[in-house]
């Protein structure tokens, strides 16, 4: 943590700049947005599961069975989908009086958002504005413009199936008014009226006969009636929707079929014949249940796994598909039952030869108009149901929770602007330092270890150095094995330079305390302070350099001095490049006879003369600080010091942690 501290001290101007600027965008973005009041209202599906029936009197009864739900088709989807639709939408947006601020209608639409709500049959609506007025106001005029589009959607598909089925009845009615015409013209011409108990016996053989094929066809014709119609409505034929569920392909489905065709025409005879609680038309009944269910397992099986089904028919197509090949079955059914209820006809009519041709024509006539009525009753029957299905597509919904809105607005989220601000924060600052670091990184221990220079000491923290300060340097022990070290060196006339890329680093700390051990170790040391510009070292012991005189020489102690040098700027280049300051050193060595010459010198890498200096003290300390030393200035300064034929002797890494506390032994150390 101390590392990440200190390299985002080290990039806090960047780091500053980059918050102060996103914090005033934040603040500019709460001011500009405008604020937003949301209205909200809930509508309900009622009666989902009322099934209605519709007495019809001699046309039978038509069933509703009411809105159907399922995994695959949710009638809430269906209309929160019409009511957030571009045609309800644009009919609000053409009456809304912010209409100028919304250029396009995906603009206005996200204004509003219709949601189900799961596992019930109510719709949420919430719609935004700049005002609690506009908000409610909106959201009122969406119901009502989701209300009129519903009426339309339903007068459009009842209109849909009435064209269609308007032909059929014309049709059927044609003939019935035919066959009712030429009934009623041969009675009137004939006056034919049967008394023999014979023929009366025939005849209502016959005619029950009639009746029940007329039923049969009647039927077959409503069943072809509406595979054409449903044919129509997918657009395709009987066959086609057969192949396009893959099922005329297996024969068990055909067996099923065709059983059920047989079942059909029994149940048909056995109730013509039977009263409806009869044990053989209950078995009837209860066969052809369970041949349906297999017939719907069937086709649901082979929907969803055989192979070849075409992909593009959904749910809906593939539900009317279905219904299309059941159709076709009863048509198949009824054909065939109405096939063998003729032969009887024909029996009977036969026995009917002896009496006058026009009783057989009369009955002829009779049967022919039976037949007309059947078929005309049956697509009056489609007509009727077709108008109760217009419901259940579009289903009625009424208003649960009229239009509220609250006194506080919704928007803008200040929390979340907030929370936003601050993850830009922090990712930003993290790039920040990244892209930073990346550009002039912290010298790392690695680095440290591939420069391939001995370290010579682990220097740990130390407090500030002055003249006046009454304790301990600290890190007497550190400071003890790097003298030890430096006393094993071979050092031209005893000169070594103490040297650090940059400021506070701690090479001055490193030349003081050095100095202190090599003392202990009874060695007489001469401070020199190569710091031309800025005397740290000087100032540290608590000297200032005189204005008067370049070269000033203090004693500290015992055995340690100081040389301290005044010189301007501008100068201090031509200075060590000329040799004055060498002729000095040599100078007041020699009268000295110091047996160290420490010199703590400028950062390398911001000064020229450290380079200069390292002509005349070709030994080099290396000081580096493990939590501030850059990367690049560390080998820049490696190499500058290299390139005047200097000897890096090791280096000083200052700053560790002293995790380590020992066992300490007491000792007369003086202190500077």
């Amino acid at each position: 943590m101390s590392r990440i501290a200190t390299i985002a001290i080290r990039h806090w101007k960047l780091l500053l700049a980059w918050n102060i600027l996103l914090i005033g965008i934040t603040a500019i973005n709460i001011k500009l947005t405008p604020r937003v009041w949301e209205g909200k209202a809930q509508l309900i599906l009622p009666n989902v599961t009322n099934q209605s029936d519709a007495d019809l009197g001699k046309l039978g009864n038509v069933r509703d069975e009411g809105i159907v739900f399922s995994q695959q088709l949710n009638p809430l989807n269906i209309l929160s989908s019409i009511a957030t639709s571009d045609h309800v939408v644009e009919e609000v947006w053409q009456n809304d009086p912010e209409k100028s601020e919304y250029s396009r209608l995906s603009q206005f639409k996200k204004l509003f958002e219709v949601t189900p709500e799961k596992e019930s049959t109510v719709i949420s609506l919430e719609v935004q504005g700049s005002s609690p007025e506009l908000a409610k106001n909106r959201a009122a005029a969406l119901i009502a413009a989701f209300s009129n589009r519903l009426q339309e959607l339903r007068l459009d598909e009842a209109k849909q199936r009435s064209q269609f089925m308007q032909g059929e009845v014309k049709l059927a009615n044609t003939k019935l008014l035919k066959a009712q015409k030429a009934l009623s013209e041969f009675k009137q011409k004939t006056n034919l009226v049967s008394s023999e108990e014979q023929t009366q016996q025939i005849v209502s053989a016959i005619n029950t006969l009639n009746t029940q094929q007329a039923q049969a066809i009647a039927e077959a014709e409503s069943a072809a009636a509406r595979v054409r119609m449903l044919s129509n409505r997918i657009a395709l034929s009987p066959a086609a929707a057969v192949n396009s569920v893959r099922l005329k392909e297996y024969k068990e489905f055909q067996l099923i079929r065709d059983k059920l065709s047989q079942i059909e025409v029994a149940l048909i005879e056995a109730q013509g014949k039977l009263t409806s609680n009869h044990p053989e038309v209950q078995n009837l009944l209860y066969q052809r249940s369970v041949l349906r269910q297999q017939l719907n397992q069937f086709i649901a099986a082979s929907r969803a796994n055989a192979g070849g089904v075409n992909p593009a028919i959904g749910e809906n197509t593939a539900s009317l598909a279905e219904q299309v090949i059941l159709a076709e079955s009863q048509v198949i059914g009824m054909q065939k039952k109405a096939e063998k209820l003729q032969p009887q006809i024909d029996k009977l009519s036969a026995s009917l030869n002896s009496l006058p041709q026009k009783q057989a024509k009369l009955l002829e006539l009779q049967r022919q108009y039976d037949i007309a009525e059947g078929v005309y009753n049956g697509v009056v029957a489609q007509i009727e149901q077709a108008k109760l299905g217009a419901f259940s597509a579009y289903p009625s919904v009424q208003v649960l929770d009229k239009p509220m809105v609250d006194n506080k607005p919704s928007g803008p989220k200040l929390k979340l602007m907030l929370l936003g601000a601050l993850l830009a924060s922090g990712f930003g600052s993290a790039a920040i330092i990244l892209f930073m670091e990346n550009r002039n990184p912290l010298l790392s221990p690695k680095d440290i270890q591939q420069a391939n220079i001995p370290v010579l000491a682990s220097i740990p923290y130390v407090r500030h150095i002055n003249a006046k300060a009454d304790r301990k340097l600290g890190g007497e022990i550190e400071f003890q094995r790097l003298a030890s070290a430096v006393s094993l060196m071979q050092l031209n006339s005893g000169r070594l330079m103490i040297a650090s890329a940059n400021t506070e680093e701690g090479k001055t700390t490193t030349t003081i305390g050095l100095a202190n051990a090599l003392l202990v170790l009874g060695f007489k040391v001469l401070l020199v302070d190569g710091d031309f510009r800025r005397g740290e070292l000087s100032e540290s012991l608590g000297y200032q350099p005189q204005a008067k005189s370049r070269f000033v020489h203090n004693q500290v102690r015992f055995n340690l001095d100081l040389l301290s040098v005044n010189i301007a700027e501008d100068k201090i280049s031509e200075f060590v490049a000329r040799g004055e300051f060498e002729q000095y050193l040599n100078l007041i060595q020699a009268q000295g006879n110091y047996d160290y010459v420490l010199v703590d010198s400028s950062p390398v890498a911001l000064t020229p003369e450290a380079a200069l200096l390292a002509r005349i003290i070709s030994k080099v300390v290396f000081v580096v600080r493990s939590t501030s030393s850059h990367r690049n200035y560390f080998y820049d300064s490696v190499e500058q010091l290299t390139r005047h034929q200097a000897e890096i002797c090791g280096l000083v890494v200052n700053g560790v942690e002293n995790r380590a506390q020992g066992y300490i032994y007491g000792q007369n150390t003086a202190k500077v």
